[in-house]
């Protein structure tokens, strides 16, 4: 298991532009940060959902987030090879189509792959924990 300091931080830096990226709802960024085999289990209702599809309802704001804490000093970072794989915590908030707000505490679980270049998230998973 390699967890160098700058893999560690060149991943958490990626994990970083994805949540930014969902805040300001950036189909661009996303579209680069997102491995085509990208799948999300939502940590709202436990729903998978696939690359395309999430892209579209973060860039027209089906699904809005107007806040993503992280919390850095407890972020764990493994990687495997060419994989790397975050276990994070979150404090958010977000509103969907019928105008529900949802705030939501959350461990995290962000798998990474690498190109020898640049690190694309293939999976992502929440879980919802008491808490701020």
């Amino acid at each position: 298991m390699n967890v160098s300091a700058p893999t560690t931080d060149a991943v958490l830096a990626t994990d970083r532009r994805f949540f930014d990226a969902l805040l300001a709802a950036d189909r661009a960024n996303l579209d680069v940060l997102l491995a085509p085999e990208f799948l999300i289990v939502d940590v709202a209702g436990g729903d998978v959902t696939a690359r395309d599809e999430f892209l579209q309802f973060v860039s027209d704001r089906i699904v809005r987030f107007t806040r993503i804490d992280q919390f850095p000093a407890e972020a764990i970072v493994r990687r495997f090879g060419t994989t790397a794989i975050i276990v994070g915590r979150t404090a958010m908030e977000f509103s969907l189509p019928d105008g529900t707000q949802i705030t939501a505490s959350s461990r995290y679980t962000h798998v990474f792959v690498s190109n020898d270049e640049e690190w694309h998230l293939v999976s992502a998973q929440g879980t919802a924990i008491a808490g701020p």
